[in-house]
């Protein structure tokens, strides 16, 4: 990649049908870039995690906080003060839009790797992914073998980790996938819930209406049957008493 190749033009596959090997060249470009933009510096660090593409990236804490699986709390504590410094919106008025879309996603990277539930799927998904990996590249040497090829191109540790970081990357968009089905999911069963409470309010509403109005007319019915008893007249018809018509409200 040319040496003044801005990373914005980079842009990730979208579609998942897309092949694998234009995932890893995709990786390959980014990796190129961020080893460019290693300095430390408010510009390339804020270019790194708002590019496009970013958000992608972005649902790896690791990615975001540039730290190895193995990383020790204090040693993921020590780089996101030194990055949370740096890009701190406050300290970057010239481009502070920016600096506090990517403070905000070094900051819930953070909290992801601090949470011990998070922590843990985060772990999981390392593991996992790896596993697939191993998995995938034996069936890979195991055919290779039987066409005649000692080696297969992810033997090459460069090709190797672009194809584990890949892989990486598609297991958290996965994991977020879930979590925004799930998130759906119980936003409308909260919202079935709801409306049936309010079905329930409106009958309870209603049925306390016609209580009331029924009591309001029990001296009525009471002086109609004494009269009735007395004379054998016909008891009057109570026109201002009727049921009423448990109809549910519909609300918009």
């Amino acid at each position: 990649m040319a040496e003044g190749l801005d990373s914005s033009s980079v842009k990730p596959p979208t579609d998942e049908s897309q092949s694998e090997d234009a995932l890893a060249e995709f990786i390959t470009e980014v990796r190129t870039i961020e080893k460019r933009d290693s300095v430390l510096t408010a510009a390339t660090q804020i270019q790194r995690l708002t590019k496009q593409g970013a958000s992608y990236f972005n649902l790896n804490p690791y990615e975001v906080l540039q730290v190895p699986p193995d990383a020790t709390a204090d040693e993921i504590k020590k780089v996101y003060r030194r990055f949370s410094m740096i890009i701190h919106p406050d300290k970057n008025i010239n481009n502070k839009e920016k600096a506090q879309v990517a403070f905000e996603a070094l900051s819930k990277a953070y909290k992801q790797l601090q949470d011990e539930e998070t922590l843990g799927q985060c772990q999981r998904v390392i593991s996992d992914a790896k596993s697939l990996c191993e998995d995938e590249l034996k069936k890979r040497r195991k055919l290779a073998k039987k066409q005649g090829h000692d080696k297969i191109e992810e033997d090459d540790p460069v090709k190797f980790e672009q194809y584990l970081r890949a892989t990486t990357l598609k297991m958290f968009a996965d994991l977020e996938r879930r979590r925004r089905e799930l998130e759906t999911r119980e936003m409308g069963e909260k919202k079935r819930q709801r409306e049936q409470e309010i079905e329930e309010e409106d009958k309870a509403k209603k049925q306390k209406e016609w209580d009331v109005e029924w009591e309001s007319h029990r001296g009525e019915r009471v002086s109609d049957w004494r009269d009735f008893q007395k004379g054998g007249t016909k008891m009057k018809k109570n026109k201002g008493l009727k049921p009423p018509k448990l109809k549910v409200e519909k609300r918009v």
